[in-house]
């Protein structure tokens, strides 16, 4: 009876092994498909798309956190591509048209915020058509002259000068509807004189023709003229920022010398195309804090005298939107327009 009873139970046994033994493999199989997805995810590169020249500022400073990045993204790839060409257009063009998924983003600087007021049309929406994620740093700027063709030693004394000879003297800008073009423009706006602008193609032949004399003054980034002004081939004027820099100790602000109003200076951003998930938004914005605040790269930054902002993706949006609603007025009223 014993036997007879167990009968039934023995080929159902073998059944239900099999069925555990599928649903197993089946989880297992699934399992394995998730682990191959992330890890496939985990290899795509993160494209970073830089609208600016190989070895420009921003360039040298997102090289410097390259590896720091990666590690932070779990060992992703990053992969950075300048793409220069249109005041930053090209690069910024095709990051907003990328697909929405993580892996591309671009790193613009202020020129994301002059061009709508310089260019009659863009083919974006320089707003619109970003997610913001962070605003990595910034890079302070030095108003500077050639010592042997402007005799002023201050603020006070190149507003004397500019006030005596209107629209004689030229101040050089690495382009047209640039930065530095609007830097420039907000100095002499200031200083209450007026100049001929000269734009340059470029921070490197600006330069060059700063030290020769082709141009008397200009503004530019502190990293940019440092070397010069400790050699005495071009004379400081003031920091165009709230603060003093650690590179040039004793040259104090234009806004301590008596110009509040000239408070301007490099920025760099992270952003992403329209309608990035706000999980791929955080990942990458606390990446980038990782990354930045790695002890070598941080050394970096301040050995050039650059600022970590590293500020949220919604204080990111807010500050872009101000900076271009600043730059339009200061565009509006030194009559700036696109070559």
């Amino acid at each position: 009876m014993k036997i007879a009873n167990a009968r039934p139970f023995l080929p159902a046994r073998p059944a239900a092994l099999r069925r555990r033994t599928l649903m197993a493999c089946g989880a297992a199989a699934v399992a394995l498909g998730l682990a191959g997805a992330v890890h496939a995810q985990g290899s795509t590169p993160l494209r970073v798309i830089l609208p600016v020249s190989a070895g420009s500022g921003v360039d040298v400073i997102l090289r410097s956190a390259q590896v720091a990045l990666s590690k932070a993204l779990g060992g992703q790839p990053v992969v950075i591509e300048n793409m220069p060409g249109a005041g930053g257009i090209t690069g910024t063009q095709a990051a907003v048209r990328a697909a929405p998924g993580g892996n591309t983003i671009a790193v613009v600087s202020n020129n994301h915020a002059v061009n709508p007021s310089v260019f009659r049309k863009l083919p974006y929406d320089s707003l619109g058509d970003i997610t913001p994620i962070t605003v990595i740093g910034g890079s302070p700027f030095v108003f500077v002259v050639n010592p042997a063709k402007v005799p002023a030693r201050n603020a006070r004394e190149l507003q004397a000068l500019l006030k005596s000879k209107p629209g004689e003297l030229n101040f050089a800008s690495s382009g047209n509807g640039t930065i530095i073009h609007l830097a420039g423009e907000l100095a002499v706006s200031e200083l209450g004189g007026s100049a001929r602008h000269i734009p340059y193609k470029g921070m490197g032949p600006m330069i060059t023709d700063l030290m020769s004399g082709q141009v008397e003054m200009g503004a530019a980034a502190v990293v940019a003229v440092q070397g010069q002004i400790k050699a005495g081939q071009l004379r400081p004027i003031g920091v165009m920022g709230k603060e003093r820099v650690s590179a040039l100790p004793d040259v104090p602000t234009l806004a301590e010398q008596g110009f509040p109003g000239i408070d301007i200076a490099g920025w760099f951003a992270a952003v992403g195309p329209k309608g990035l998930p706000s999980a791929q938004v955080k990942r990458l914005h606390d990446a980038f804090v990782i990354a930045f605040n790695d002890p070598e790269v941080k050394a970096g930054f301040a050995k050039r005298d650059d600022q970590l902002i590293l500020n949220s993706p919604e204080e990111a949006a807010r500050f872009l939107k101000s900076e271009q609603e600043r730059y339009a007025a200061l565009v509006k009223k030194a009559n700036v327009i696109a070559e």
